[in-house]
């Protein structure tokens, strides 16, 4: 690509500015979601990360129970005599989410420390594998109880020195303890960590005669081919139970938030993808306007090569700027995401969230993301305009039946695809039937070109009495006729914004005619008792079971269930563990059962069974009636399914409920880590209610809420997040806007010379924006016809695909059809805006002088 090239494209895109910054813009749109909604969800990881795991030092190897459990000490004693193992350390390691104003116990000033990180370890050997540098106060003795080393900056935190005592939650209520020495302060953000005998923190979580990590250092100068011997040693001694690698703390969640960043990944990827559209328009357009000046350009001597360059030089610059403008905005969108979320989800998940995170990998991905569709989008246009010859440019109708004939054949390949996505519906893969709804999407794009004559003629009607007075109603119909493969692109831009509205106006209605009851029924308890962090249950301290049996014998409760939290793997796939009471359970809450029913509680209690949900069946390939093996710390256990069934807290990837007497004895968990409370028949709530908050004051873990204010509470939260999903489909129809804006614009410029005709023979300058207004509104119209058409069918595939996972029936979304009409009609006039003013603003004589 040489100097003279990129000068021509250069002044071609300065001499068109309307039309360059009108492309540009679609770029900047694709790339700043890409690249600030995947700067977001990062953030978020390294925030929970921080959260939920403390340093752990400078060690060779960590080795966890591949369950993910807790397990026995013994284990550790394995590995001292292995050649090559210098030191070894058990520990058991926690991490405490600590209430709202925990520390200061001031609302009106928000803690800045959510959760610190509780180390049992045996002193001496602790010692053998990190440095504890006292700054003030000692280390900890073997003689040790109710003592504990922190950092300094914790000591402040809480206002506290040596010999102070500290307050912490624990699973028997709140624990006092001695600070007996102090470590330096931590410099970067992250959980601060808590000292304390091994047998303390035991103690603490409930977890008597258990450690979940072992840390060990092998000799010095270990080369890598030495270091992977040992590990393999290490392996072989310990089987399969265990893991040896690095502790990776709350990896439900984590799992789920990745998930979610691959969806938002796809959503920029749409909006870069009709990005792609506006600007192979855009470039075919400019192609067909060009023609006499490639003509001359080749009669000139200008070779195939030259004008392929030129035209790709154009997308080029283009994608260059719009890919910088859009990692600025894009960081100025995550930047402000993170500030206006910070307080909602510290109140929920209880973490601190910094500034956005930026990796060199997003920044090249999106910058070849903007480039690359521009310049492919560019790429067909640009072919075409090199194989121009003098002699084609001077006969354009022979180019424009070649377009018709490729219109024809694309419209055959669009029914056939078309055809095969319906049939996906009726395979009952999730996998296939999402793929079958993006590719009905791209069959509706092939058939476009070929549905444009016939709608616009139905719509032509619908314009004419509109503008019957200006009388431009046939004249605007025939005019989108005229270029019906152009005007095709620009609708399928508009469809795929607005066929993702109706479809979230489908997905919103299921969800909420399905979530309304689900909540109703998995929350309707007369009181909660809640953690600091719902559904991330691993990263609270609950409490033992003395607690519940206390509220059990209040006047005037009626029942007490309560959630118990462990983890496994199954298939070698992470497993979330809840652990029930199957008569208490059913008598305050219920799942919803899409295979088996209610009678599966009663099986839980006769042997080892389990009720799993809509993603273990999934990732797991099993069905009902299947068996499946567990991980346990002392190695496999073979449980069946006895049905299938969810509720709201655990809808997430592999979620199995057992008995809490399964749980206990194979996985070794008995804390209560979430309560709920129904009172008896007649029972006065207030003075009941009171008796609760009393005793669970004790337990600052919990928050005491009203079962009725809580469904509330969830279901303004989650109309407001439905709200938020609208907006953010909505955001996603803006191409729609740039597309109409855009082709609007090239009409006009393009009929510079018809429009001055229609001056020169008495037409005024109402009429001509009144056309461009009709055009605007037919073209609107056409693709919010077409978005509709796509966004039921992708609606009717979201629901069916999450079906499979998740019960939940399709309800025909009336709020997201009306929306998609009023965005639709509504940006058809905003586009209209511009072009109107350019056309009615034209000079007579100079646009009957343009060529």
């Amino acid at each position: 690509m040489n100097s003279i090239q990129l000068t021509l494209a250069y002044r071609y895109l300065w001499g068109r500015k309307l039309r360059t910054v009108l492309t540009t813009l679609a770029i900047i749109f694709g790339v700043l979601l890409i690249f600030g909604m995947n700067t977001i969800l990062p953030t978020m990881i390294a925030a929970l990360q921080a959260n939920v795991q403390g340093a752990e030092g400078n060690v060779d190897f960590t080795i966890t129970s591949a369950s993910g459990g807790s397990f026995d000490p013994a284990a550790a004693e394995k590995l001292r005599n292995l050649d090559g193992v210098r030191a070894v350390s058990a520990s058991l390691q926690r991490t405490v989410n600590l209430p709202a104003d925990f520390v200061d116990g001031n609302p009106a000033h928000p803690d800045t420390l959510t959760a610190v990180n509780l180390i049992g370890i045996t002193p001496e050997s602790a010692r053998s594998i990190r440095a504890f540098p006292i700054v003030a106060g000692r280390y900890l003795n073997d003689s040790d109880t109710a003592a504990a080393v922190i950092t300094q900056t914790l000591a402040d935190s809480f206002s506290v020195r040596v010999g102070d005592t500290l307050t912490l939650p624990s699973a028997s209520g709140t624990t006092q303890l001695t600070i007996v020495g102090l470590l330096p302060g931590r410099i970067a953000p992250g959980n601060e960590e808590v000292f304390v005998p091994l047998a303390q923190a035991q103690q603490m979580t409930g977890e008597t005669g258990k450690v979940n990590l072992i840390e060990l250092n092998v000799e010095a100068m270990a080369g890598e081919a030495r270091r992977a011997q040992i590990q393999a040693n290490l392996e072989a001694t310990l089987g399969e139970n265990f893991r040896v690698g690095t502790l990776i703390a709350g990896d439900e969640l984590f799992a789920t938030m990745e998930m979610a960043q691959v969806g938002l990944s796809i959503f920029g990827m749409l909006a870069l993808f009709m990005g792609g559209f506006i600007i192979f328009n855009t470039f075919r357009t400019v192609v067909s306007e060009r023609r006499r000046d490639i003509g001359m350009l080749r009669a000139l001597g200008a070779t195939r090569r030259a004008i392929l360059g030129m035209i790709l030089a154009e997308g080029l610059i283009q994608g260059l700027l719009g890919s910088g403008l859009g990692l600025f905005l894009g960081y100025l969108l995550a930047a402000g995401v993170m500030r206006l979320a910070q307080g909602p989800m510290s109140a929920f998940i209880n973490i601190q969230l910094g500034w956005p995170v930026v990796s060199l990998e997003l920044i090249l991905i999106s910058v070849l993301a903007g480039v690359g569709v521009t310049v492919l989008a560019g790429l067909i246009p640009a072919y075409y305009a090199s194989r121009v010859t003098p002699l084609e440019a001077l006969r354009p109708s022979a180019a424009e039946a070649a377009v018709k004939r490729q219109a024809g054949k694309g419209a055959l390949a669009g029914l056939v695809i078309a055809i095969l996505s319906v049939a996906a519906i009726f395979s009952g893969q999730s996998a296939l039937i999402t793929t079958g709804g993006l590719f009905f999407l791209l069959g509706l794009i092939l058939i476009a070109p070929a549905l444009v004559r016939p709608f616009a003629l139905l719509f032509g009607r619908l314009t004419a009495v509109i503008f019957a007075r200006q009388g431009i109603g046939g004249l605007a119909q025939n005019n989108l006729i005229r270029q019906p493969t152009r005007v095709a692109v620009t609708a399928s831009a508009s469809m795929l914004g607005l066929a993702v509205i109706v479809a979230a106006g489908g997905l919103v209605s299921s969800m909420t005619g399905m979530l309304g009851g689900m909540i109703k029924n998995s929350l309707g308890s007369d009181y909660l008792l809640i953690p600091p962090s719902i559904g991330v249950w691993g990263t609270n301290v609950g409490a033992t079971p003395e607690f519940a049996d206390r509220l059990r014998a209040l006047d005037g409760v009626h029942a007490v269930s309560t959630f118990r939290y462990g983890t496994s793997n199954a298939n070698g796939l992470a497993v979330s563990l809840i652990g029930i009471e199957p008569d208490d359970f059913r008598q305050v809450s219920g799942l919803v059962f899409s295979e088996g029913s209610e009678s599966a509680y009663d099986k839980l209690k006769d042997g080892r069974l389990l009720i799993v949900n809509g993603p273990f069946l999934v990732a797991t390939q099993k069905k009902v009636g299947d068996t499946v093996e567990l991980l346990t710390p002392t190695g496999r256990v073979t449980y069946r399914i006895a049905a299938s069934a969810t509720d709201l807290l655990n809808a997430k990837l592999t979620t199995a409920y057992l008995s809490q007497a399964n749980l206990a004895a194979d996985f070794g968990a008995s804390e209560d880590v979430f309560l709920q409370i129904d009172l008896r028949d007649g029972a006065d709530h207030e003075a009941v209610g009171t008796q609760i908050k009393a005793l669970a004051a004790a337990y600052p873990q919990f928050k005491v809420i009203s079962g009725a204010d809580y469904y509330a509470s969830l279901m303004g939260m989650m109309d407001a997040a439905f709200a938020a999903i609208y907006i953010l489909f909505a955001i996603l129809a803006f191409p729609s806007l740039i597309a109409m804006l855009n082709t609007l614009a090239i009409n006009v410029i393009e009929r510079t010379r018809e429009i001055g005709m229609l001056r020169a023979v008495g037409s005024t300058r109402k009429q001509i924006r009144s056309l461009v207004v009709a055009e605007a509104l037919l073209l609107a119209a056409l693709g919010t016809a077409f978005g509709i058409l796509g966004g039921l069918y992708l609606g009717y595939v979201f629901v069916t695909a999450i079906d499979v996972m998740f019960p939940m029936g399709y309800y025909f979304p009336l709020s997201g059809i009306l929306s998609a009409i009023a965005i639709g009609l509504l940006f058809g006039v905003i586009a209209a805006i511009i072009p109107a003013r350019q056309a009615a603003g034209l000079n007579v004589v100079e646009a009957l002088r343009y060529e």
